[in-house]
């Protein structure tokens, strides 16, 4: 594969047209080529802030502390699965944390955060700081059925209501067996005495939400599925 630099010159309703200047190819040589096809990589036009590049090493040295290997033996195993499953093309040459775009900077700290959830991985800071998308990690968290503060095992909170939208919360007349919880507001807390689940309903919602930095996220059909709750009318 060759990389050519070029230049959007018009976007319009038929399409991108893009120019390549004569002078970085070599004409003869594409025209034995026979080049019909194209990849076209549109970068976001931010270079990854140092703020991105710190979340992605601390996570990647608490996995490196976790598995027992260098830091640069972590970077280099997540890199390489991070690159061949979530980026394509163009993006795989391209992919580094020293210059790549701010978009794939976060993606790829998603990745690792998926990975911490996933596998139990014990962090020095709430995984809340370090993550780039807090909506991704709770949803991770209830995939992986982990409190979304304290990483413990979890069961699903259901949220209270806003003017804006209506209170998830069951009980009070509302069956936790017959209501559709599909795309009502939850999040994954530890329960127990002293849980964080606990700790929500003897304190306004709001200030548990602005004290460790979360929120709950509108429950999907695919984690109804996997904590056995109602996603549809039967």
């Amino acid at each position: 594969m060759e990389i050519l630099d070029g230049k959007i010159t018009s976007i319009g309703p038929d399409g991108i047209r893009i120019l390549i200047p004569s002078g970085s190819f070599d004409p003869q040589r594409a025209a034995l080529q026979q080049w019909d096809a194209v990849q076209v990589g549109l970068p976001d036009g931010r270079t990854i802030s140092p703020e991105q590049r710190r979340k992605a090493y601390a996570i990647i040295g608490e996995i490196a502390i976790w598995a027992g290997y260098s830091v640069e033996e972590i970077k280099l195993i997540q890199k390489h699965d991070f690159i061949e499953k979530h980026l394509q093309g163009l993006q795989k040459q391209l992919f580094s944390l020293s210059n790549c775009d701010m978009t794939t900077a976060r993606e790829f700290i998603s990745y690792l955060v998926d990975f911490v959830v996933e596998f139990g991985v014990p962090t020095k800071m709430p995984l809340t700081d370090l993550c780039d998308d807090i909506d991704r990690y709770i949803y991770a968290c209830l995939t992986h059925k982990k409190c979304c503060i304290c990483g413990k095992d979890a069961c699903v909170h259901h949220c209270g209501g806003t003017d804006e939208h209506p209170s998830s919360k069951v009980g009070m007349g509302r069956n936790r067996k017959t209501i559709i919880h599909e795309g009502l507001t939850v999040m994954p807390l530890c329960w127990g005495v002293g849980s964080h689940h606990a700790e929500v309903h003897n304190i306004p919602e709001s200030d548990f939400e602005a004290k460790y930095h979360i929120h709950g996220i509108p429950a999907t059909k695919e984690i109804c599925k996997i904590w056995g709750l109602k996603h549809e009318c039967e």
